[in-house]
């Protein structure tokens, strides 16, 4: 087998390459995520995951990339929302059924009921009203976490740049939306959400 070819085997094999972007989704199967609990809210379409169509349940990063257990890192991910769609990314979390109360979410929420929209570090600084991004459009969401601080974009612009306090003050549920270490995961909302995430990659950043 030619060098070359060994070298490129190599490099897929590798489980995390720090400061170098990797690929979470293959565009074409859910290899490398595992839901909680309703298998029927995810699928495959197009070259993303749609997410959506019943009850709230939350898929999750569980590939090789960072052994799935992420503390510092970029994560870099295209969306796309059906009208009247909700959904979210969350960070620092683990797999629950439900309502996840660990880490924090992104939220994605362009035109749903809640006022609460794309752009929004949820519950802790959120966007009202109006989102910045359109729906059955692609857009892309950039989170970084580094030590303290949590930085969101959306297409390149800022919309949160959070530094968490000690001791950080939550509501009541809420407790555990907090900076520590975990999973990375996509919520289904509800029966009448639909939202597609494609072109998934994560940069593992120094602790």
């Amino acid at each position: 087998m030619p060098m070359r070819t060994i070298l490129a085997l190599l490099l897929l094999a590798s489980p995390a390459v720090a400061d170098e972007w990797q690929p979470i989704f293959d565009g074409k199967s859910l290899d490398g995520w595992k839901s909680a609990d309703h298998d029927e809210c995810f699928k495959v379409e197009d070259g993303a995951i749609v997410a959506g169509g019943g009850p709230m349940a939350h898929l999750f990063y569980v590939g090789p990339v960072g052994n799935y257990d992420f503390t510092n890192f970029e994560l870099k991910i295209e969306v796309k929302t059906k009208p009247g769609s909700n959904g979210g990314i969350f960070f620092h979390t683990e797999p629950q059924s439900g309502f996840l109360k660990k880490g924090y979410e992104a939220q994605v929420c362009n035109t749903h009921t809640d006022k609460r929209r794309t752009g929004s570090l949820l519950i802790i600084k959120d966007i009202m009203d109006t989102s910045p991004v359109k729906d059955d459009e692609w857009f892309e969401y950039h989170i970084i976490v580094s030590g303290k601080q949590i930085v969101l974009k959306v297409n390149g612009q800022t919309t949160v740049d959070y530094t968490e306090p000690e001791n950080p003050e939550r509501p009541k549920g809420r407790e555990g939306r907090v900076l520590s270490h975990g999973q990375i995961a996509l919520q289904a909302h509800d029966p009448n959400s639909t939202v597609c995430y494609r072109n998934i990659r994560v940069k593992v950043l120094p602790e």
